[in-house]
């Protein structure tokens, strides 16, 4: 008969064997990336701390006197709490109401969108969908046009405009953007556009429809991501511009906002810092608005997949 050999223990020093390590890599693995969770979110706490502080510090100041607003008071907040300075930056400045500035950004923001959209949106159409002799030679001179600084067209473009009587107009400021002047926004609707099924097009024009046709049911439905956010760069852009207005208006009853904000400082006198650190809080809201409402297309338009299968 034989017997069958049983495994030996290891045994400690008084003969007793010894426990299995009680070892779980589930758990420990679970602690480490719950520990690289929190230094993440610690770091980017802390950096957003940093890049929010100027709109805070913003924000705060326009509810100090302007005696603590740059003075040796560094603190964030005051103990001086008031509304003095909004009452006074909606006062205008100049002889000119603050709502009329409101109003002559908001007609230049308006504006441009309007001329940006429906042009760059045809442009586009042109250069995606349309086969015609040179197509490629013109696509590229105008996306050689990006690298051409804004600042080296400055002086023939006044020169022309000043020429044909249309300084001190909204003109110079809005013509280019119906004429597709724009390239990035001409680019950024043609790799939209390329993206889309050609087949589209050709079952359109099975059933006989043109290209205006074609344009105005079948792409525009499609581009809307790329619209908005078209739209939404344009505004903001056109909003904030601050050397467009300097350079071809003179009359304050015209001014946009960023060169509103310029007339409260003053080099020879007191400046009403305060004044104008409020009416750049209250300039920030329909950008912030506008912003809010459309951010989740902004994503979505500017990348090149036009249809999601």
């Amino acid at each position: 008969m034989t017997t069958m050999a049983t495994p030996t223990q290891p045994k400690t020093g008084s003969g007793i064997a010894a426990p299995a390590p009680d070892y779980n890599p589930k758990s420990e693995s679970a602690g480490a990336k719950r520990a690289k969770s929190i230094i993440f979110h610690a770091v980017a706490l802390a950096l957003t701390a940093v890049v929010l502080y100027p709109a805070l510090w913003m924000l705060a100041s326009s509810f100090k006197p302007n005696a603590e607003i740059g003075g040796a008071n560094t603190s964030l907040w005051s103990n001086n709490f008031s509304f003095d300075n909004f009452v006074t930056a909606m006062e205008g400045i100049g002889g000119v109401s603050t709502l009329q500035f409101f109003t002559n950004s908001l007609v230049l923001a308006i504006g441009a969108v309007v001329g940006t959209v429906l042009s760059a949106s045809v442009s586009a159409y042109a250069f995606a969908r349309i086969k015609f002799p040179g197509r490629s030679v013109f696509f590229g001179m105008m996306i050689a046009t990006l690298l051409l600084p804004f600042h080296v067209v400055i002086i023939p473009q006044y020169i022309v405009f000043q020429q044909l009587g249309l300084v001190d107009t909204y003109i110079p400021l809005l013509i280019g953007k119906f004429l597709a002047a724009d390239a990035f926004f001409v680019f950024l609707m043609v790799q939209f556009m390329r993206n889309l099924p050609a087949e589209l097009d050709e079952a359109a024009r099975i059933d006989g429809a043109g290209h205006v046709r074609i344009f105005t049911s079948i792409m525009l439905p499609l581009m809307k991501p790329a619209l908005i956010s078209t739209s939404i760069f344009s505004f903001i852009w056109s909003w904030n511009d601050f050397l467009g207005p300097l350079l071809y208006l003179n009359t304050p009853e015209k001014y946009p906002l960023p060169l509103a904000l310029r007339l409260f400082v003053d080099q020879t006198q007191s400046s009403d810092y305060g004044a104008m650190i409020a009416m750049s809080v209250l300039a920030l809201l329909p950008v912030l608005v506008f912003f809010l409402v459309f951010q989740r297309y902004i994503v979505e338009g500017v990348s090149t997949q036009g249809l999601k299968g």
